[in-house]
């Protein structure tokens, strides 16, 4: 193995024949006999596997190259707000009153920031959704009936808030209040779990991604829907009955799997209950929203006007193994290690964001990933009795779709087989020198430690356990990994994927950070390579903004931090402009008494809000991002220059 531009790529060897020994001395050579004729041309041999290959480094983010930069300017932080407890998640701004509104589910509140000088914020007020809610709705016995708020959303002076009941499988509600003097104006039911809402451009509609996940030990398993309020009558006299709540009882599983549509349907679930939509993007002509669902690697579009779902459709799969969709796979092997492998994955996008060129609209998605595991807490192991089954300290693992590849192959775990063409090319290995029969490819130091799903890929899924993991009698037709480690961009019209970020995410984390300098790092640990094995720096965030006529994409990285910004004008070919990440790895996030250091910068970056010049309280193009590990909001100035031909 060599190190190449601080990257560690792998050779793959010629395998060579064995050699049989002689007895005795050996004699002299003989003299060269005469060539004999020519014979005929044999076979053609097989092809050799091809080894992987390092990927091709991104353009730097010099002035030369650079249309925006940004700069970070402020920062936010709820005085009372703890570490690694979701403090500042999603956020949205009122430019009229120069208001930030950042959800603060640690205290299942809304904080409210007065942000006329973006380099000093402070805390103004609060929103107390819950009791908010309890007070106005007979259906609710009390604030502890409801959980914490969500996702938050500005339009036209008005405030739109998300709040989860407790427990969270029962209905939830979107609350309104005027953003003027943060009064509150009325609420209304939606379904289990609104984990996202947002106004259409024109105001007339209130769209909410319900999740409905289901209960811990699996018992209650609310459908996932997606409502839409019209507000067009105003929302101080909004009522349930303007609200319309869809599901996915219409559509037919084969339909979906057809589509590319991942379902996992444990238990017994049906699909309605197996969609969970996560995120929501409405067109320009506020005509179109678009749901992802994230644990199914879909996008649902629905119809505001008839308020109906019309087409659901899988986001495709990304082939690791493709040149330029390189991945560093394991945590265990003390380097950078970004090269391609035989495996492929769901995209699984979270946020998504639509934005219009040429006529055309597009869908921008962060390729997450997501798996599904239901714990539940249980007195004793006879109270473990679901599932897996599996119990431990108090705790029983109900249902589990990931797995490690070693664990597939292991003997002493599953013993399943992979027989994947990708696999295949490569060339039989030598064991590991431990009496086993594990191929080196399926090291932990090379695919053994990376997470895969473990529904997916089956020659045949009734060879499952009931908690979703394989048995010795799997075979996997291919390895499917949870998320695209990028970032994406669909035709809305065609549903085709017109651009992938590849690896661009890891090779630049890589070429900034370093292994040492937090490269795919946790985001409340700065230990190197921590997550490689996982879903890498998880991008998540996201927000597309317009400046000097032109569109750019900002996507936070969930675990290592940062955001990175690409000009996507051009849809079928962005380019990458910066990588700016405030987070300082030589300090330790977590203080000694359990408190966040804030010299460790921003962690975990989970929303964001592009602000132009226009509604900008200083004059200048503001970027908003919550940091939801830190419990911090950071404000950035977007500096535009003069773009490069």
């Amino acid at each position: 193995m060599g190190v190449q531009n601080g990257f560690k790529f792998v050779a793959v060897a010629a395998l060579c024949a064995g050699m049989a020994a002689c007895e005795g001395d050996n004699g002299a050579a003989g003299p060269v006999g005469p060539a004999g004729p020519t014979g005929g041309q044999g076979p053609t041999g097989p092809a050799g596997p091809s080894g992987p290959q390092g990927p091709a480094g991104p353009g730097g983010d010099s002035a030369a190259d650079s249309s925006i930069t940004l700069n970070k300017i402020g920062t936010f932080r709820n005085p009372a707000a703890g570490f690694d407890e979701a403090a500042a998640e999603i956020v949205a701004f009122d430019a009229p009153t120069a208001q930030l509104y950042v959800v603060n589910a640690q205290s299942e509140t809304v904080d409210i920031v007065d942000l006329s000088s973006p380099a000093n914020p402070v805390l103004s007020s609060t929103l107390d959704v819950s009791a908010d809610v309890a007070a106005a709705r007979t259906d609710v016995a009390s604030a502890d009936a409801l959980g914490p708020a969500n996702s938050v959303s500005i339009n036209a002076g008005i405030v739109a808030v998300a709040i989860e009941a407790n427990p969270k499988t029962d209905l939830g509600y979107v609350a309104f209040y005027q953003a003027s003097d943060g009064s509150f104006l009325s609420a209304v039911q939606v379904g289990s779990l609104p984990d996202m809402v947002t106004f259409s451009p024109n105001g007339n509609f209130v769209i909410t991604a319900n999740e409905g996940e289901p209960n811990d030990d699996y018992t209650v398993d609310p459908d996932g829907t997606i409502s839409v309020i019209d507000v067009s009558g105003g929302v101080a006299t909004v009522l349930d009955a303007d609200v319309a709540t869809l599901d996915f009882s219409g559509f037919a599983a084969s339909d979906l799997r057809d589509m590319g549509v991942r379902l996992s349907m444990p238990f017994g679930a049906t699909v309605a209950q197996d969609m969970e939509p996560e995120y929501i993007a409405v067109s320009a002509d506020s005509a179109t929203a678009w749901a992802s669902l994230q644990e199914n690697s879909a996008f649902a579009e629905i119809d505001l006007a008839t308020a109906t779902i019309t087409s659901v459709w899988g986001t495709g799969t990304k082939d690791f193994s493709l040149p330029g969709n390189e991945l560093d796979a394991s945590n265990s092997d003390d380097t950078i290690y970004i090269a391609n492998w035989p495996v492929q994955g769901l995209l699984m996008p979270d946020t998504i964001a639509s934005f219009s060129r040429a006529g055309k609209t597009y869908l921008l998605s962060a390729n997450e990933g997501d798996g599904r595991e239901y714990i539940s807490e249980v007195p004793d192991a006879a109270s473990c009795t679901r599932g897996l089954a599996d119990f431990d300290d108090g705790e029983c693992l109900v249902y589990l779709d990931e797995i490690r590849i070693r664990d597939i192959v292991d003997p002493d775990e599953i013993g399943a087989e992979i027989d994947s063409p990708a696999v295949d090319r490569y060339p039989s290995s030598e064991t590991d020198g431990d009496g086993d029969t594990i191929a080196d490819l399926f090291e932990n130091a090379n695919l053994g430690r990376l997470k895969v799903i473990a529904t997916e890929g089956l020659d045949d899924p009734s060879c499952l356990n009931a908690g979703g993991q394989p048995t010795a009698a799997c075979e996997y037709n291919a390895l499917i990994a949870y998320g695209g480690r990028s970032f994406s961009i669909f035709d809305a019209a065609t549903q085709s994927r017109v651009y992938d970020s590849g690896s661009d995410f890891e090779v630049i984390t890589a070429q900034r950070l370093g292994y040492d300098g937090g490269f795919n790092a946790s985001n409340d640990d700065n230990e190197g390579d921590d997550r490689s094995d996982d879903k890498g720096p998880e991008p998540e965030a996201l927000t597309v903004g317009t400046l000097e006529g032109r569109t750019y994409a900002f996507i936070g990285l969930e675990r290592v931090g940062g955001i990175m910004v690409y000009d996507i004008s051009s849809p079928e070919s962005p380019r990458f402009v910066q990588y700016i990440n405030p987070r300082d790895f030589s300090e330790d996030p977590e203080n000694p008494d359990d408190s966040y250091n804030p010299a460790a910068g921003d962690l975990g970056p989970e929303g964001m809000v592009f602000v132009p010049a226009a509604d900008s309280p200083n004059g200048e193009p503001l970027l908003l991002v919550g940091n939801e590990i830190s419990g911090t909001t950071a404000i950035y100035q977007i500096t535009v220059s003069e773009f490069a031909q």
